[in-house]
């Protein structure tokens, strides 16, 4: 057999394995690509109207969302500007099961205290389609790994179409880069599937190198070394320090100082977020994000909960300004996978990679299924089988 050959083999079994799977991912991540926006407008409930006075304190707002949920713990309060709502998030992981105990955000009028939303995130509409977006809801051990392999596949798929795809000739290169639609729907089938494919390979390229960051560990480690990074990916939290005396920050709650710092320190930030202590040896603590619209340039930083001294960290989710290019890197991966790195045009032109690449198992099914239905002997068939991409 040719090279061209044994690559469209390849090429062929990869795609009937991962076919279905590649379809659920393409098709989710449409429905996902303008998740904010779509919340924006649909949920009033994340809105108020801005007022003279002052915004009311972590410690304030987050005994009246624990009374909405009492026994729970509060993971986070967050603030997002003047004319939003605060979130008082509450959120537990099970280390013993490794799942999610449970997930809340609860909607506060920042300026009266009156709580306009208690949302069960396990049965928002997005979160349900990211859980299948990330573990095609089956628990996460069993999910995540078939999730990252069909995407290793695809890449596998990626580059092996670009082979199939390459033109023999100047001829044929004609027919690589337009779709004939005064044709039967065999060869139009065949044009949707071959010249989408190509378009869309560079931006799907990217959709799968930066979801195996999160599928598989060793390939999250090895593209951190390579970009030259030399920190932990993993999030550490630092330790306070439990023998100072806590008479230090005694005059106000401590978490209303670090809010009350992180108001002075980021006076254009979009959103800033605190985190009460989650035990005695945790520290306080906080991010502040210049753009709502992203997640990459977020600062982190951590406080003692006694002394509010700064604590020093040793893992990529520190201050931006100090992030080498790895770790700006790694952050972004998020933002690059949604397209959200290079705003609302990003986002439309993943949403269409997400949409061909949904795509591509459909219209790859029905060329190889049209073929098995020839007449011809299979000999014959598979001699004459034109290079696609899946």
């Amino acid at each position: 057999m040719t090279t061209k050959k044994i690559v469209l083999q390849i090429h062929l079994w990869l795609g009937l394995l991962s076919g279905l799977v590649i379809l659920f991912l393409g098709v989710t991540g449409c429905i996902l690509a303008f998740q904010r926006e779509i919340e924006s407008a649909t949920q009033p409930y994340r809105y108020v109207q801005a007022e003279a006075r002052a915004q009311l304190a972590p410690s304030v707002l987050q005994p009246i969302a624990e009374k909405q949920l009492p026994g729970k713990h509060v993971h986070a309060v967050m603030y997002q500007g003047r004319e939003r709502a605060a979130e008082v998030i509450f959120y537990h992981y099970d280390l013993a099961t490794n799942t999610i105990s449970y997930y809340y955000h609860v909607y506060v009028n920042p300026y009266s205290g009156e709580v306009l939303k208690v949302k069960n995130m396990d049965t928002d509409f997005f979160r349900v389609v990211t859980m299948g977006h990330y573990y095609l809801w089956l628990p996460a051990h069993i999910g995540q790994p078939i999730v990252a392999s069909a995407t290793l596949i695809f890449v596998v798929l990626m580059i092996s179409g670009l082979v199939l795809w390459w033109p023999r000739n100047k001829a044929a290169r004609k027919q690589r880069f337009s779709i004939k639609w005064n044709v039967r729907w065999r060869r139009r089938n065949y044009d949707l599937h071959n010249v989408l494919g190509f378009y869309m390979t560079w931006l799907a390229i990217i959709l799968a190198f930066t979801g195996l960051v999160w599928g598989f560990q060793w390939f999250a480690k090895g593209a951190y070394t390579a970009a030259g990074g030399q920190k932990d990916l993993l999030y550490t939290e630092p330790f306070s320090d439990t023998t100072a005396s806590r008479a230090a920050v005694a005059n106000a709650p401590a978490i209303d100082q670090v809010w009350q710092k992180m108001q002075v320190l980021y006076p254009t930030a979009e959103a800033i977020e605190v985190h009460p202590p989650e035990s005695a040896a945790s520290p306080i603590a906080a991010n502040a994000n210049p753009d709502r619209a992203t997640y990459w340039k977020i600062d982190y930083r951590y406080f003692d909960q006694y002394t509010l001294k700064e604590l020093p960290v040793d893992h990529v989710f520190g201050r931006f300004g100090e992030a080498a290019f790895a770790d700006k890197l790694f952050r972004m991966n998020y933002d690059l996978h949604t397209g959200a790195v290079i705003g609302l045009a990003g986002k439309i032109l993943m949403f269409f990679a997400s949409l061909i690449a949904a795509s591509l198992p459909v219209t790859g099914f029905a060329i190889w299924w049209g073929r098995r239905r020839k007449k011809s002997p299979a000999k014959k068939v598979v001699s004459t089988l034109e290079p696609a991409v899946a």
